[in-house]
């Protein structure tokens, strides 16, 4: 399972010009399911999410989590991510999960992450997303579990 984890101090997800969710200050995270992930795998990733140092301190370094300054979790789903793009000029998904599979998971972890946290937001599996985000710092970082 990879998390393109992003801090932000927006982010919203619009779907047919509907905003359906949105947070401000905390992370967009790019989910992308692939097929040999399980319910483990959400789980942990999960857990790295909300632990995962990212927001600066008084000293201004990334020492604080989510979960330190109880802020928003934006999960999106991205089956793109799971691409591999090492040859050619056209991206092959042969890792990513099929689809019933991948929505599964990331259903599970949307049900693991709102027991266990209690800001979560989620874009729509399968739907066309646009995702706007302002990204803090910039700071991206990719996790997979």
């Amino acid at each position: 399972m990879i998390g393109l984890l992003q801090r932000v101090t927006q982010a919203s997800v619009t779907i047919n010009g509907d905003i359906v969710s949105s947070i401000n200050t905390g992370l967009l995270v790019l989910i992308a399911i692939e097929k040999n992930d399980s319910e483990k795998n959400a789980e942990r990733l999960f857990e790295k999410l909300i632990a995962y140092r990212v927001f600066a301190d008084n000293e201004d370094k990334m020492n604080l989590s989510l979960q330190d300054i109880q802020a928003g979790l934006l999960l999106v789903p991205q089956f793109t991510l799971a691409a591999d793009t090492k040859k050619g000029l056209r991206p092959s998904f042969s890792d990513a999960a099929p689809p019933k599979l991948a929505k599964q998971l990331f259903d599970f972890l949307v049900h693991y992450a709102r027991e266990k946290y209690t800001s979560v937001e989620t874009g729509v599996f399968g739907a066309d997303m646009q995702v706007n985000l302002n990204n803090d710092g910039p700071v991206t970082f990719w996790l997979q579990s």
